[in-house]
């Protein structure tokens, strides 16, 4: 049997708004209602289902594999929002990208603590 991850909720602040902070800045179209939600849809069939709470938002870790050009877009409009960004996920390389099995990638926090990150090959490919 196949598994594939179909969605997983992310905890916000505001869904609205952290929903459509994620589809613009990965490019993305814009974030749709479902139920207590807001979806982002993803290419592989996967979507992020956006809802808004008032209690402790635990930081989760949500990596994105993108092409070498969205990883060029991406990363300009993290540059261009003058967000800190980072080559490893301990944060000893801020500033850089890494250069990981021969793609590039970075990790980013989102506006409710998550920790975003982009890659355009996955680990163990190089």
């Amino acid at each position: 049997m196949a598994v594939e991850l179909n969605h997983t909720i992310v905890a916000s602040r505001d869904k609205e708004a952290s929903a459509a902070d994620l589809a613009e800045l990965l490019g993305l179209p814009a974030p749709t209602a479902f139920g207590p939600f807001m979806v982002v849809e993803l290419a592989n069939n996967m979507s992020l289902d956006f809802i808004s709470t008032d209690g402790d938002i635990p930081s989760q870790h949500y990596a994105f594999l993108i092409s070498e050009r969205e990883f060029d877009e991406v990363f300009g409009r993290i540059t261009a929002r003058g967000l800190d960004y980072w080559a490893d996920p301990t944060q000893n390389h801020p500033g850089e990208i890494n250069t990981n099995d021969g793609g590039r990638g970075c990790y980013f926090p989102s506006p409710d603590g998550h920790y975003l990150e982009i890659l355009t090959r996955p680990y163990g490919s190089g």
